[in-house]
């Protein structure tokens, strides 16, 4: 399958590090316009040149902005007025004892991982709309249907970034727009690598034993029994963006080594 994306744009929120790194760098290889985005200048450049490294000649942009607040969801806006594929993937993670999490930090969970989302798809969705074409994903995660007891908080929003994905895909039915929701499993990104670093080092661990032993304590419904690469979860992200995925519209797709013990 050979995906061209080169008569399009992208912004992927939260990319100058992890997962979204990981599909701002695949668009950008599938010839998009990619808008890098993260909360300092120094981070946005740094990502940029990491994405024109690994696809030469693409066009690659960055604004620095604090998408988790509104000012920050309007700065962008202010910067780059339209694009044809919009990725959510903005989110934080902690993990907490369900019974220290104050209303601040629920407040604070939400802003970031689903208000920023809504805000920037009530802005961009409306021009895709108007144009006939466009893609709109939220990074969702396979706690959205497992909600972890080692953070529910975190669990909760992403159940919601579900809500808001199909509820959009039905309001933008028969438009020529696709809303989808992606579901990764435990992924090796920058932020879970250095969780993991930092318990090894207070466990006088490897890091490789601490990820498995995570994975057989507390998601040992794995199939393939480790954590995702952030290129795999980036391979579905890529393929929804496409042209070829016109079909897929309103689903939760999950790319989670098999964590969720399903059949839908």
């Amino acid at each position: 399958m050979n995906i061209d994306l080169s008569t399009r744009s992208a912004i992927v929120t939260g990319s100058t590090a992890g997962i979204g790194l990981a599909i701002a760098t695949g668009l950008a290889q599938s010839g998009a316009s990619v808008v890098i985005t993260g909360r300092t200048q120094a981070r946005v450049d740094e990502a940029m040149a990491a994405v024109k490294k690994a696809a030469p000649g693409a066009k690659v942009t960055g604004v620095a902005a604090d998408l988790g607040t509104a000012e920050g969801a309007a700065a962008l806006i202010e910067a780059v007025p339209d694009t044809d594929i919009l990725i959510n993937n903005l989110g934080i993670f902690e993990p907490k004892d369900f019974f220290d999490i104050d209303d601040a930090e629920w407040s604070r969970f939400f802003e970031v991982n689903v208000n920023s989302g809504v805000r920037l798809s009530r802005h961009y969705a409306k021009g895709m709309k108007d144009r006939g074409w466009g893609r709109v994903q939220f990074i969702s995660s396979e706690s959205a249907v497992q909600i972890p007891g080692e953070m529910v908080h975190y669990g909760v929003t992403k159940t919601a970034q579900l809500g808001v994905s199909r509820g959009l895909a039905e309001v933008l039915a028969g438009t020529g727009v696709t809303v989808n929701a992606v579901l990764p499993g435990p992924t090796l990104s920058e932020g879970v690598s250095d969780f993991f670093g930092k318990i090894a080092k207070d466990q006088n661990k490897s890091q490789e034993d601490v990820e498995r032993d995570f994975i057989q304590t507390h998601r040992p419904t794995s199939l393939i029994k480790r954590l995702l690469s952030v290129e795999e979860v980036a391979n579905v992200s890529v393929y929804l963006a496409s042209e070829q995925a016109s079909g897929t519209t309103g689903a939760a797709v999950r790319v989670d080594g098999g964590v969720t013990r399903s059949i839908i």
